[in-house]
């Protein structure tokens, strides 16, 4: 159930806080224009917004250094916007253009900025946590203070992805937060049939991974919680699981009917909408007025008007592209394998061969170096 008020948290800094409600704004307002593009066929594939959801957002990316890791999910337009990649190329990803900040090739559920160390949304549910505790573990390698957030939905707490990296990390001790955002629905299954645990703060610590909790329908009680979460991975280079209690007020994807839940559950949740409760706070505190809570608005209009044309106007990747950074293992096209693939016994090439099949060839097995040998000795 939605809770009734928000928690009391003090108020940050005024630029700080004006920085929240002007990025949680870009993020609503951009979701609600890509919708519109999707719904237009100018975005392929699906589409998962995070309407309702700003709040985690920001609040657990704001809890972030500049050089720790974020590593999401599908839903991830949001989470790239507030990292710090510029709209237009999040727009341009989601056009399948060649200026996207994955060169188009990744689309709405790959959004990719290594720079700004945003390490991907991932189609997979529940692909992305693995990866999250071997980032964690890089930074351990190199002994380095970052920690690593990785955020996913409620149904992915069910995978086996989730069971095993929770194990591996508190086994290794990896600087690692787990956030499992609980949006209630684990695409159109409510999380009371979906889990056995629905205190899904509760479902890591059989593994040795401890549990807290946050609003995640109020930015400052997510960035509180976070904080604490994080500075404490950071000390004890151990992790921590935190659910963000929250909800998203569009489907699980564009292509939703949203049967599975009444208006009036929605209508419910929307009450407590985190973007005006968040500036309602603010001009109560006098860090801005109507006035000016309107212009941050009106400009988060703008950009998302300047990231579509940028998109529109952005070229698609062009045909000779069509092989760039791909492993490919299809005789009549050339390329690198991504393992050794020659039959053991055969005379071997070089390892990472180039592809010169002749188009009669079946596509060769996996099999690596590491394997053959492995084999040889048994």
């Amino acid at each position: 159930m939605a809770s009734s008020s928000q928690t009391t948290h003090e108020l940050p800094d005024p630029g700080v806080a004006r920085e929240w409600l002007e990025t949680m704004t870009l993020i609503r307002r951009f979701e609600e224009r890509a919708g519109e593009m999707y719904a237009r066929a100018k975005v392929g594939g699906f589409l998962h917004l995070s309407i309702g959801e700003e709040a985690t957002i920001v609040g657990s990316a704001r809890a972030l250094r500049e050089h720790d890791y974020l590593i999401s999910t599908y839903r991830s337009h949001g989470h790239a916007l507030v990292r710090g990649t510029p709209p237009e190329n999040v727009m341009a990803e989601l056009f399948g253009r060649a200026d996207g900040c994955s060169g188009g090739r990744g689309g709405s559920m790959h959004m990719f900025d290594a720079a700004r160390r945003f390490m991907g949304g991932y189609g997979i549910v529940g692909g992305n946590l693995p990866i999250a505790a071997g980032l964690a573990l890089a930074s351990d390698y190199k002994g380095s203070d970052d920690v690593t957030l990785c955020t996913f939905g409620d149904g992915a707490s069910n995978q086996g992805t989730f069971g095993e990296t929770l194990n591996l990390a508190a086994l290794w001790k990896l600087p690692v937060v787990f956030m499992v955002t609980n949006n209630q629905f684990g695409m159109g299954t409510s999380l009371s049939r979906h889990s056995a645990v629905t205190d899904l703060q509760r479902k890591g610590e059989s593994l040795g991974v401890p549990g807290m909790r946050c609003d995640g329908m109020d930015v400052l009680d997510t960035y509180a919680v976070l904080c604490e979460a994080i500075a404490r991975v950071r000390e004890e280079r151990s992790p921590v699981l935190v659910e963000a209690v929250t909800y998203r007020f569009r489907g699980h994807s564009m292509a939703d009917p949203e049967q599975y839940r009444s208006k009036e559950e929605v209508a419910h949740w929307r009450e407590r909408d985190p973007i005006p409760a968040f500036g309602g706070l603010l001009v109560a505190g006098g860090v801005i007025d109507q006035d000016q809570l309107a212009e941050i608005d009106a400009r988060a209009v703008e950009r998302v008007d300047a990231a579509v044309e940028f998109a529109e106007a952005s070229p698609f990747p062009t045909p000779e592209s069509l092989y760039d950074d791909v492993y490919v293992l299809d005789p009549s096209s050339s390329g690198w394998y991504s393992v050794k693939t020659t039959n053991p016994h055969d005379a071997a090439p070089e390892s990472r061969e180039f592809s010169q099949s002749n188009g009669g060839d079946e596509i060769p097995q996996q099999m690596s170096d590491a394997v053959a040998r492995g084999e040889d000795a048994a």
